[in-house]
């Protein structure tokens, strides 16, 4: 295959060859269900082949059916240029210190409309060519620790970033930025809350749900309010800040440990669960919502305790789950289960012995509701009581991706069972709170008639 079509195949390619347009092609397709313009975008080797991608002028993509393409006119050639030219990002000695920790990926990115493609953008120089507002922030400097996808973070990750922040403290940082994909964002959140205490200055957490080759992207201002958080925010703590509303007003700023990314493609995906957000974030600086947060600190203190027992799952309890999953754990080694109970924190009775036998074998089992919003409860009926009395520990509010995250936290320093769970149930960083706001559960139903007036009337 030759490089003018790069990555076409099959019936795509022979259209391709028999119009004589390739990757990069400036064309107009005449198709069945209408004509387009825009730029012959390659494709990936794994894409199928009956599809022509377009880059249109609109800044989308479109992929047309091959078989219903009548005609391809090529009106010109767009060659594409990978990097972005590098300028120098000006620095002050009144500006505050910002390091941004690159996690994988393309931290920001720009679209060369000239060629159509995606030009990634990492270095100090290539940002402030991308979001030259940067530079009115901070002094920013870039760090690229290593270059995998949110669902390849893990334990080894974990580690090395929160013995990077501690490092970057040491030096006299006075912010620090973390780019990373958001599917698994909140989970590395509350591995960094409990592996980076006592931080005296911000830690952000960025990441966008739409690339920057889209006109709706968020990536940019999602940097944007992160720097002006590391840069300027009194709030000491590691936090998520992404899209507020689904429009670009505002930034929120999540505490780590009771955020959860709650759908798959809204800008507005990240959401305080059980609580309220810590704070708003715009060009214009930070507005805290709330006063007990950790404060910002001149000293370069800070307590890094990079621990993870990696023999530690998850467990989403469902009606007529059989104990051989439970039995199954324990054959295998693992230490720590946490379960996603049902209601208050519950399972079925058939997974009783197996808990038992867990138990037995020095397993540490901890509950968690899978409902998100609300506490365990196990003592209100006989199956919690019951369950308790096998051992299970309930663990109050903690969401359970946070409550996997810490019993491996936990597990990773100590295997004294006692010992873990008197740091399982000590509150860190707000992974339990002594009560839900009266605001910290709002779920609008769309279609109720009060629900519609109040979207019309502000926004959704």
């Amino acid at each position: 295959m030759s490089d003018a079509h790069k990555g076409y195949k099959g019936e795509a390619l022979d259209v391709l060859t028999r119009f004589q347009v390739g990757v990069w092609s400036d064309v107009d397709v005449e198709s069945t269900r209408g004509h387009f313009r825009g730029i012959v975008l390659p494709r990936s080797e794994f894409d199928d082949s009956r599809h022509l991608v377009l880059k249109l002028a609109t800044g989308y993509n479109v992929g047309i059916d091959v078989r219903t393409i009548r005609a391809i006119q090529e009106l010109g050639r767009r060659e594409a240029h990978y990097k972005i030219p590098e300028k120098e990002f000006p620095t002050s000695p009144d500006k505050p210190n910002v390091k941004l920790l690159g996690t994988g990926g393309t931290i920001a990115s720009r679209l060369d409309y000239r060629t159509g493609a995606v030009i990634p953008a990492f270095s100090p120089g290539e940002l402030y060519g991308a979001v030259p507002e940067l530079a009115d922030i901070c002094n920013l400097s870039t760090e690229k620790l290593f270059a995998v996808f949110s669902e390849n973070m893990g334990p080894s990750q974990y580690i090395e970033l929160a013995k990077a922040i501690g490092r970057e403290i040491e030096n006299g940082i006075d912010g620090i930025v973390i780019g990373h994909g958001t599917d698994t964002m909140h989970h590395t959140a509350s591995a960094l809350a409990f592996m980076v205490q006592h931080s005296p200055v911000p830690i952000v957490m960025v990441g966008s749900q739409r690339s920057a080759d889209r006109p709706s992207s968020d990536a940019a201002r999602n940097l944007i309010h992160a720097t002006t958080t590391a840069a300027t925010s009194d709030i000491a703590e590691v936090m998520v800040c992404m899209f507020g509303p689904t429009s670009d007003e505002y930034g929120l700023l999540h505490r780590a440990t009771r955020v959860r990314k709650m759908h798959s493609s809204y800008r507005s995906t990240f959401r305080t669960v059980g609580d309220i957000p810590l704070a708003t974030v715009t060009r214009d600086g930070v507005k805290p919502l709330r006063q007990d947060y950790a404060h910002r600190r001149a000293d370069r203190h800070v307590d890094i305790l990079p621990f993870f027992e990696e023999r530690v799952t998850l467990t989403y309890y469902y009606p007529n789950m059989h104990p051989d999953i439970i039995d199954s754990l324990v054959e295998h080694g693992y230490k720590g289960i946490v379960i996603a109970g049902t209601g208050l924190g519950h399972i079925n009775k058939p997974v009783y012995p197996a808990i038992e036998r867990a138990v037995a074998a020095g397993v540490a089992i901890y509950m968690t509701v899978q409902t998100l919003w609300g506490y365990v409860h196990m003592f209100v009926y006989d199956t919690g009581r019951d369950l308790m009395a096998k051992g299970i520990i309930p663990t109050e509010n903690m969401l359970p991706e946070v409550a996997y995250i810490k019993l491996a936290w936990a597990l990773g320093q100590t295997s004294d069972l006692e010992r873990v769970r008197e740091l399982m149930l000590t509150p860190i960083a707000g992974e339990i709170t002594e009560r839900e706001p009266h605001d910290g559960y709002l779920i609008f139903q769309g279609g109720m008639p009060e629900i519609e007036e109040f979207l019309r009337r502000v926004h959704k």
